[in-house]
């Protein structure tokens, strides 16, 4: 059985996070660590923007800065995710690895099998849907919001009807990064009001639409009698899932030194800074 190395780094700041994502891939790609999985958390809850949004043109900065809501942008692409009550994964791995399709959406499906497990590690009937159609994309984007998961093109992560995974890719110096959001409670009120629209009206229909196409890991376990999960199990469920659905075993460890550093250089001179986050 292969071996991945599993970190869980606990919570840190929005560009410390996007930092040692980074850092890990270009560590990886120099051989100097193995395949990881990392788990993480926001501290302060944080909305973070895909690589191609308009910051100043999509973010209400006046009610981020109001509400301490952290900011950062991703170098992923995909929407604006608001990362407040939730598991963050992310799993660093070469491009060339035996079995990783060369596509983003066939590797997305691939990378993403240990979600599915985890899912149903949890008790909940999670299904692997192929958005091959028009007609099946629409049932799952939000039409014209900046607010969303982070959508692949072909393959979405649902249960009962409803989005409840968003996953994130990007290729660089021959390594994949995935990373994306678990989340326990979604608060579309507060990731509604930290994004622009042309008017209310346009919110308002926008926000009821995403209610009707994303759901939390709690929402349905509510609406199913069970009780809430938290944060721990989540932990525990997708590290299991990770390790059925990659069929891998996760060792656990933590950042060399070589990764952390690389990782403050990379808040000092990109994540933490205003050139990168506002570059569009």
């Amino acid at each position: 059985m292969k071996e991945w190395r599993f970190i869980d780094s606990g919570n840190s700041s929005p560009e410390m996070n996007m930092a040692i994502d980074e850092a890990i891939l270009t560590a990886h790609s120099e051989g100097k660590v193995p395949p990881t999985l990392r788990f993480y958390g926001w501290n302060p809850a944080s909305l973070s923007i895909g690589y191609f949004q308009k910051a100043e043109e999509e973010v209400n900065f006046s009610e981020l800065n109001e509400k301490g809501i952290g900011f950062v942008r991703r170098a992923t692409g995909g929407r604006a995710v608001l990362h407040d009550q939730e598991l963050t994964y992310s799993i660093i791995i070469n491009e060339e690895t035996p079995g990783l399709p060369k596509t983003v959406n066939e590797a997305y499906k691939v990378l993403s099998m240990g979600l599915l497990e985890g899912f149903k590690e949890l008790q909940l009937d999670a299904k692997m849907v192929n958005l091959a159609s028009e007609e099946e994309k629409a049932k799952y984007a939000t039409a014209g919001s900046a607010a969303c998961f982070d959508s692949p093109s072909w393959y979405e992560l649902v249960v009962e009807g409803r989005k409840i995974a968003g996953s994130a890719q990007t290729r660089q110096k021959g390594v994949v990064l995935q990373h994306g959001s678990i989340l326990l409670e979604l608060d579309v009120e507060l990731l509604f009001s930290l994004l622009r629209f042309p008017s209310e009206r346009v919110r308002d229909r926008l926000k009821a639409s995403f209610r009707d196409k994303a759901v939390a890991i709690n929402d349905i376990k509510r609406q199913v009698g069970q009780a809430p999960a938290q944060l721990d199990e989540l932990r525990e469920a997708f590290r299991i899932g990770y390790e059925k659905g990659m069929d891998v075993q996760l060792v656990e460890s933590g950042l060399t030194d070589y990764e952390q550093q690389l990782a403050e250089q990379l808040v000092q001179e990109k994540y933490g800074n205003k050139e990168w986050n506002f570059r569009r």
